[in-house]
């Protein structure tokens, strides 16, 4: 298996983020969320992969993949567990994560909110509160005095459009419903009027919250501006791969404005724009389209086409106008036959839009190792290794070798 040529520079990478593979992650709003009775959590994220304590090995096992980058997020209930006090062994901790990177030859691609804040800041009504940007902003920039000198790219939020996105996924009448009875639960159990979280969201909320994230954003990306002018600073967006079928032009548009367009908007004035691509979905005049007979479906339910991840890149240049950072990618199955062929067609449509034009900064794969996967627990597989549940060991999957040898030759090692 080879790719076409890359340019040399290209940031070849896996991602990761904190409360999905830290464990013990007690002070933040979904560790919380978690456990209060009812729940829509599946399972309690617990010690998650142990990534907290292992992850000198887990830098370990990137660079021993011939990868020269690594996107992980620093965990904001680590760093302020207490409002206005900031822990010295989290900033510690991350520090030398970045530190471990460097020495490894890999690129710190650093998210500062990857859906997860702290018990306090939920308290507080989460994004809904009109302080939020300023605490967020605080935040950011008591990390970037610690550590902004010495990482790569700096990702403000992690898929702040997702709560849109899944009202077109299909869920059922019963999860929404158990977001509301786990957050009116919270809300008792914290004392508060309303408590509220960045990954169990009210519609009637999705304003609110786009508003108070937006500012947060340019609030951020000020502070890591003002501290590092040079770093380059973006978002990264959940985006399908939306494909009108034959009538389906206006579905399609309608998703894409309701979805995507606020925040690759907002990217016009950004460095970049991260594109987190999974699925591509296919609309008629009636809405989605169901698979054609004989696909190979993902964890999603929608059939498993690598393409999707260029048509996703594509559009996201269209409207936003600067370069990509291919933040996640990848596919959920407990096949990994399907995610070790799934690769290499992928990354070939990549080239074929950096050929049509695309600026793409690099490619991460999601993810390193199977990890909590939010409300549906440790269920999916979407990692590139496994781990053994109870005493952490990771084992290289087949795609592991795959993705391994093909940017291995892409970088001539």
């Amino acid at each position: 298996m080879t790719l076409p040529a890359f340019p040399a520079d290209f940031l070849w990478g896996v991602a990761t983020a904190g409360h999905q593979n830290e464990g013990d992650n007690v002070d933040s709003d979904t560790w919380f969320l978690e456990n209060v009775t009812p729940t829509v959590f599946q399972d309690r994220s617990g010690r998650a992969t142990n990534g907290w304590e292992l992850w000198e090995s887990d830098l370990d096992l990137v660079a021993g993949m011939g990868l020269n980058a690594y996107r992980f997020s620093v965990e904001w209930a680590r760093i302020e567990p207490v409002e206005g006090e900031f822990s010295e062994e989290a900033l510690s901790h991350y520090e030398a994560l970045v530190d471990g990177c460097r020495a490894r030859g890999l690129a710190p691609i650093v998210t500062f909110n990857h859906f997860t804040s702290p018990h306090w800041f939920a308290r507080r009504g989460a994004w809904l509160d009109p302080e939020a940007p300023a605490l967020f902003a605080r935040y950011c920039g008591v990390v970037m005095d610690r550590l902004g000198d010495r990482i790569e790219l700096a990702v403000t939020f992690n898929e702040p459009d997702l709560p849109e996105m899944l009202t077109w996924a299909h869920l059922p009448e019963f999860v929404v419903e158990l977001e509301r009875a786990t957050l009116a639960a919270a809300s008792h159990a914290a004392g508060v009027e309303r408590y509220r979280a960045g990954n169990v969201m009210l519609r009637e909320d999705f304003a609110g919250m786009r508003v108070g994230m937006t500012a947060a954003h340019r609030e951020a990306k000020a502070a890591i501006k003002a501290r590092r002018a040079d770093l380059p600073v973006g978002l990264s967006l959940a985006m399908v791969d939306d494909v009108a079928g034959p009538g389906g032009e206006a579905t399609r548009d309608r998703k894409r404005a309701e979805v995507y367009d606020h925040w690759l908007e907002l990217a016009r004035d950004d460095d970049f724009v991260g594109v987190q691509n999974y699925e591509q979905i296919v609309y008629g005049p009636d809405g989605q389209l169901p698979p054609e007979p004989g696909a190979t479906i993902n964890g999603m339910g929608t059939p498993v086409e690598p393409d999707s991840l260029r048509g996703a890149v594509e559009y996201a240049y269209s409207v936003a106008g600067v370069p990509i950072l291919v933040s996640e990618h990848g596919v959920g199955t407990e096949d990994d036959t399907v995610r070790a062929g799934f690769i290499e067609p992928s990354l070939v449509g990549l080239k074929a839009a950096m050929d049509a034009g695309v600026p793409v900064l690099g490619y991460c794969h999601w993810t390193l190792m199977d990890n909590f996967e939010w409300i549906f627990g440790y269920g999916p597989k979407l990692g590139l290794h496994s781990v053994d549940r109870e005493t952490f060991e990771r084992t290289p999957k087949p795609s592991a070798g795959v993705y391994a040898g093909l940017v291995r030759g892409a970088r001539g090692l």
